[in-house]
């Protein structure tokens, strides 16, 4: 090998030292460690160094062991760059522990609001077909009526008609979607959203009043049980967003309405993720428990009121305490 050989091999050993410092100090950063922050801008500009000398030592010697040492070195760095980061999952996290239940305090009169107002639409809705039979036809269609009028239900035969997983896809779709036409609406300074949300109660309210009627009531709710305080719930939170979103525009207090409606966008957002994930899980349930009659009405309220205790469990906070206090502990 010649002198300049030489003296090349050993400027890419010296440089192949320096630049496996600096990849298992981004590495330990990814996995959780501290480094300071100049240790992995020095990794981060090392990258196109790094192909440079290894673009030069395959020229000079492809087949030498120096370059198949740089060649590993230079994979590692760019797995350790392009690799999602650490900090994702950490955000995930911290979505679910913290910042969706600061959001919802945050909303929570206004929560309080869409909730009294569903369970006043709910009682209204009951009153109203208790009183007046005809007015069921508001709420159902005649396919339905007459079902329940032969003492059926109309999810009586669901499975029969579509397979568990397909049930569920088409039922967290359809509730994902109703959750954000609600939340949507409240563009229009919030009445949309009172709109949908009253609606909706009226709706429930209603057919249960008419469903009593005939003396099914009672596996309309055992039909609910597992799934319907979670799905119901995020329903009544994505109203409540949206009345944050249309309050935003009407009174943006010190604020521009831009700005106050980014914000809140922002703040619902966060919320809503959580919502969200928790709506597909109902649909699931609705789509493998509710219509399964294996399952007893104690089994069905057992998981939803399981369900929904954590999902409460999760917008009130308390996880997230329990989850630092375990961390402190550890």
């Amino acid at each position: 090998m010649s002198g300049g050989n030489i003296a090349g091999a050993k400027w890419f050993e010296q440089r192949v030292a320096e630049w496996r410092s600096a990849g298992a100090r981004l590495r330990g950063l990814e996995h959780g460690k501290s480094a300071p922050a100049a240790n992995v801008l020095e990794a981060v500009r090392a990258y196109p160094e790094i192909a440079r000398d290894l673009a030069l030592a395959r020229r000079e010697a492809p087949n030498a062991a120096l370059t198949k040492y740089l060649e590993g070195v230079y994979r590692e760095l760019h797995r350790s760059l392009f690799r999602p980061p650490a900090a994702f999952w950490r955000g995930v996290l911290r979505l679910f522990t913290h910042d969706a239940a600061a959001a919802a305090r945050e909303l929570r009169w206004q929560i309080g609001v869409v909730v009294s107002l569903f369970a006043v639409c709910i009682g209204a809705g009951a009153w109203l077909v208790s009183e007046y039979p005809e007015l069921a036809s508001l709420f159902a269609s005649e396919k339905m009526i007459d079902g329940v009028q032969r003492g059926e239900l109309w999810t009586d035969n669901l499975l029969n008609v579509f397979p568990s997983s397909l049930l569920s896809v088409q039922i967290f779709t359809n509730n994902i979607v109703v959750s954000l036409f609600a939340l949507s609406l409240g563009v229009l300074y919030g009445l949309g959203t009172f709109y949908i949300i009253a609606m909706n109660g009226l709706s429930i309210g209603g057919i249960f009043a008419f469903t009593a009627q005939h003396g099914i009531a009672g596996r309309l709710f055992q039909f609910t049980a597992a799934h319907g305080f979670v799905e119901l719930s995020v329903i009544c939170i994505a109203g409540a967003v949206g009345m944050s979103l249309g309050e935003a525009l009407a009174r943006p207090g010190e604020l521009t309405r831009a700005a106050a409606f980014q914000r809140s966008v922002a703040r619902g957002f966060r919320l809503m993720v959580v919502c969200l994930t928790f709506l597909v899980g109902a649909g699931v349930l609705e789509g493998f428990v509710s219509p399964n009659g294996r399952f007893t009405l104690g089994a069905r309220l057992a998981i939803g009121l399981g369900y929904f205790a954590f999902f409460l469990l999760v917008l009130s906070g308390a996880l997230g305490r329990f989850t630092r206090a375990r961390a402190a502990r550890a």
